[in-house]
């Protein structure tokens, strides 16, 4: 057994969902005075407990909606639970949201330093890596551009580099390696598998069963927010293909 770097125990988060169309904020303000406010409460995770080693890369599959996004999120300190609890050890690198962390009126470049900051790098370290940064992104002259007048595909490529160049100790992936051409892909493919041989602890979440087979150890199946069946990648991909309705 090695050692557990998340534990996640119990976990429970819900959502208040409002029930009335409100379309502005004078009538969400007025309904709130007379208190008609209605709710639905969501059930995004349900009681959900796993724990992974250090070094391990596990996978979470289900259909849209089953709280996998949720899961990163919680674990990532983004969201806090509603109840239960999530411990981790070493740096957590999010990538999740791409360029959530990015100023959109700053230069590539700048980004860069930003967000290498907000994942807790020194200057003086991202300085050492930044010519590795950018050789990874192929922004080549655009790093000194302001990212709002980047494509969707040239952010997630500056996301993943820096990302991806700190070596984190826990690496949260969602669906990243579905970004930019295919040349790109593969290449940030090579760089995950890098990290995973490194030691980086992966938690990844895909579409692609093909990835999950390839890249995870551990599997975790979750449905409607509770844990459907977890184990070795290959026998819960398997179960969930040969479910009745594999479509995600």
């Amino acid at each position: 057994m090695g050692k557990t770097v998340i534990e996640v125990n119990d976990v429970t988060m819900r959502f208040r969902m409002n029930n009335d169309r409100i379309m502005s904020l004078k009538e969400f303000v007025t309904t709130a005075i007379r208190g008609k406010l209605e709710y639905n409460e969501f059930t995004a995770l349900d009681h959900v407990s796993f724990t992974v080693e250090q070094g391990q890369t596990l996978g979470l599959i289900g259909r849209n909606g089953a709280g996998k996004s949720t899961m990163l999120k919680v674990i990532s300190g983004i969201l806090k639970p509603t109840a239960g609890t999530v411990r981790t050890e070493g740096n957590v690198v999010p990538m999740l949201e791409l360029g959530s962390g990015f100023d959109f009126d700053l230069t590539g470049r700048e980004n860069i330093f930003l967000n290498g900051a907000i994942l807790g790098y020194s200057e003086e370290f991202l300085k050492e890596q930044y010519e590795k940064i950018l050789e990874f992104s192929e922004l080549g002259q655009f790093i000194d551009t302001p990212i709002r007048n980047y494509s969707s595909g040239m952010l997630a490529r500056l996301a993943f580099s820096v990302a991806s160049m700190v070596e984190p100790e826990i690496l949260i992936v969602d669906e990243i390696l579905s970004v930019g051409d295919a040349a790109f892909q593969e290449k940030s493919r090579a760089r995950m598998l890098e990290l995973m041989g490194g030691g980086t602890t992966v938690l990844f979440v895909s579409h692609s069963m093909e990835q999950i087979r390839e890249m995870c150890d551990k599997v975790i199946w979750l449905e409607q927010g509770k844990v459907k069946m977890a184990g070795a990648a290959k026998m819960v991909c398997e179960a969930y293909a040969g479910a009745s309705e594999p479509a995600l």
